[in-house]
């Protein structure tokens, strides 16, 4: 089992900037790759980046040229810097983990763990 604790949410606005860690603990060896996802309300939760072992990572369209992932495996870590951020990207931010697959791991039901999550609003 991995667990996930995320944090570093809250207000910002719009232009601003915002940086999401994910501390993993348990089976952590174990983690192929590492992923963000976000939630808007009333909205589908949509794949925001992931990043693998050997720090590959993988954006959505949206958030390329902005949003940077990273992981310190040192740490267990996972991290996202977001820049630029929109009122449309707010949501519910969530970590996951995936145990192994193909690259890159867009879909959540790919993931096998999750953290419960941590909110962004992008206000003024």
């Amino acid at each position: 089992q991995v667990q996930l604790v995320e944090s570093g949410g809250g207000l910002v606005q719009p232009g601003g900037s915002l940086t999401l860690s994910c501390a993993a603990s348990g089976r952590t060896f174990s983690t192929y790759a590492m992923g963000w996802f976000r939630q808007p309300p009333g909205k589908e939760r949509e794949f925001v980046a992931t990043v693998r072992l050997d720090s590959s990572s993988y954006y959505a369209d949206s958030v390329k040229g902005r949003f940077t992932i990273s992981r310190n495996n040192a740490k267990n870590t996972v991290y996202l810097k977001m820049n630029s951020l929109k009122p449309e990207e707010t949501a519910v931010y969530y970590c996951a983990a995936i145990d192994r697959g193909s690259w890159p791991p867009i879909s959540s039901a790919l993931y096998n763990y999750w953290g419960q999550g941590t909110q962004v609003t992008v206000s003024s």
